[in-house]
């Protein structure tokens, strides 16, 4: 599984770096996503997964 993150939809909500910090974390300068592990492994997919649906402005993406 891979996940996208894409900076230009999200709006700083810090969800996912709260939720999933191994996954990601927040840009300092802007408070946007920043992804540090694109290719989660066990544990680290289920947390993918569930930041994906906590995102409010679905800026998190999966892919197979």
């Amino acid at each position: 599984m891979r996940v996208v993150a894409d900076r230009e939809r999200c709006v700083g909500a810090g969800m996912c770096a709260l939720s999933a910090p191994e996954i990601f974390d927040q840009d300092e300068r802007d408070g946007r996503v920043e992804l540090l592990q694109p290719l989660p492994t066990g544990p680290g997919q289920a947390a993918a997964r569930r930041v994906a649906g906590l995102c409010p402005s679905g800026a998190i993406t999966l892919t197979p």
